[in-house]
């Protein structure tokens, strides 16, 4: 997954400080795409009515 630089207020960098607190991730990054996946996952179970579980898919050849 290519990374992409985002500019943070110190609003945004508080909620996601308490996101990883919360989460006990160790970086805000990873509370930041935690709180993206759990949207995703909402947005896809209102629009399907099933939970969907997100997993890595690996072009057959190639490795991580």
């Amino acid at each position: 997954m290519p990374d992409i630089e985002i500019q943070l207020t110190e609003q945004i960098e508080a909620v996601l400080e308490d996101v990883r607190q919360q989460q006990g991730l160790a970086t805000i990054e990873q509370a930041a795409e935690w709180l993206a996946k759990a949207r995703i996952r909402r947005t896809a179970e209102r629009m399907t009515g099933k939970r969907r579980a997100f997993k890595l898919v690996v072009p057959p050849g190639k490795s991580l």
